[in-house]
């Protein structure tokens, strides 16, 4: 075996292969270091005992497997995929199963935990609809695994990730949780991402926002669907939402509309929309309390899908997991569980399959060109759908405010 090793690393190519597979070790003498002469003095400096840190890490190596890292020594690059189905093509996110399954759930506890959500939304503010939907995207109403450790996934973060900063805050909120009796060490158990029981909070966000619900003296996120449900709201109410506003509405964009004319910083008040031309989809007028309010236009495909009228509570959802697919998701399974099943009633168009290194190429073409995409992150948000749209106007295109393979080899 050893003897086949040795060749196997015989050429230049195998000799790099097998380097990386020995560099596990150096990275986890390199996690040690870090922990005891990095992490352990500022968590000394919050109040974390000895005890509690050294609970926390026994045993704990970095999991490598997991996605968005960084080699020590090495510079980030942009990741060809994306592991969260949010960055996938808009309309696989809105599949029947998965939109069917949050509203039918939501429907039957609806019932069940009806004076729970009644108290969470004289409390908060925030109709029951909404936090079941929530919690049935998050969680599937509490049934779904979690099979890291914690301080696992969030301590190789903070050590190596793309965003190490974002995870440092988080390890030491984690071990502030134990450390104050919040949860215990061994119920620190997270998804890849880090995120924490049926409401899938950070350990940040468990801090700042987790409730007592049922009275018994602490919140508890795990196994208590009252302090689920109420936490959630406070959640949200913490994040600005809007008592008496809905989410947004499904409406038709006329062709002389543009598509870039989307985002939350141009926004005007909805009956300027519909002066417009915007109607909703259903031909029922705006409501007249939302036709005096602020309104934005969402259009998460571009021309390629459905358009929205959105709120500012639309962005309070998107705060939840900084996707606009997820707050539209939200907002579209909250008013099916309230109203009944119905779908979009425009249809998701189909997209060019693009690495996401391919939109952060055609990112910084356009970013060098003048235009503000919003950071070469590989993600289309609305900065990069608007400069799409101003892009393809200005050169005498079709404006579809959505990147596309002849877009991407357009502008190399």
């Amino acid at each position: 075996m050893r003897r086949r090793i040795i060749s196997l690393c015989a050429g230049v190519l195998a000799a790099l292969l097998c380097a990386s597979t020995v560099s596990a070790a150096p990275v986890d003498d390199q996690f040690r270091t870090w922990l005891a002469n990095d992490l352990w003095p500022e968590a000394r400096a919050k109040g974390i005992s000895k005890k509690t840190f050294d609970a926390a890490f026994a045993g704990v190596k970095p999991n490598l497997k997991l996605p968005d890292l960084v080699m020590p020594g090495q510079k980030p690059k942009t990741p060809k995929t994306q592991h969260q189905a949010e960055f996938g093509a808009p309309g696989a996110y809105f599949a029947e199963k998965t939109v069917g399954g949050v509203t039918a759930g939501g429907r039957a506890r609806a019932a069940t935990h009806a004076r729970t959500l009644a108290a969470v939304e004289q409390r908060f503010g925030v109709p029951g609809p909404v936090v079941l939907a929530i919690w049935g995207r998050e969680s599937g109403f509490g049934a779904a695994r979690m099979p890291y450790d914690a301080f696992e996934v969030l301590g190789t973060k903070a050590f190596m990730a793309t965003r190490k900063d974002m995870f440092r805050k988080e390890v030491l909120a984690a071990l502030a949780m134990v450390e104050r009796g919040a949860v215990s060490r061994g119920a620190m158990k997270s998804s890849w991402a880090g995120a924490l029981g049926q409401p899938q909070f950070l350990p940040s966000s468990f801090l700042e926002h987790a409730v007592d619900m049922d009275g018994d003296g602490r919140a508890d996120i795990w196994n208590s669907v009252p302090d689920t449900l109420g936490s959630i709201a406070n959640y949200l109410v913490h994040h600005g939402w809007q008592k008496g506003r809905d989410w947004g509405f499904e409406v038709v964009v006329p062709d002389d509309v543009s598509c870039a004319l989307e985002g939350p910083d141009i926004g005007r008040p909805i009956s300027q929309w519909a002066a417009m031309g915007i109607r909703r989809v259903s031909g029922k007028p705006f409501p007249a309390h939302e036709a005096r309010a602020g309104g934005f236009l969402l259009m998460p495909a571009g021309r390629n899908g459905p358009a929205f009228i959105v709120t500012p509570n639309f962005y309070v959802l998107k705060d939840y997991n900084m996707s606009d697919l997820y707050a539209l998701f939200i907002g579209h399974a909250a008013d099916r569980i309230a109203y009944g099943d119905k779908g979009f009633a425009g249809r998701w168009g189909p997209v060019d399959k693009l690495y996401r290194s391919d939109i952060a190429g055609l990112q910084r073409a356009l970013e060098n060109r003048g235009y503000d995409v919003g950071g070469a992150d590989g993600l289309p948000g609305f900065k990069t759908r608007r400069s799409i749209g101003h892009w393809q106007a200005k050169n005498g295109r079709a404006a579809t405010c959505f990147p596309d393979a002849g877009l991407v080899r357009a502008l190399k």
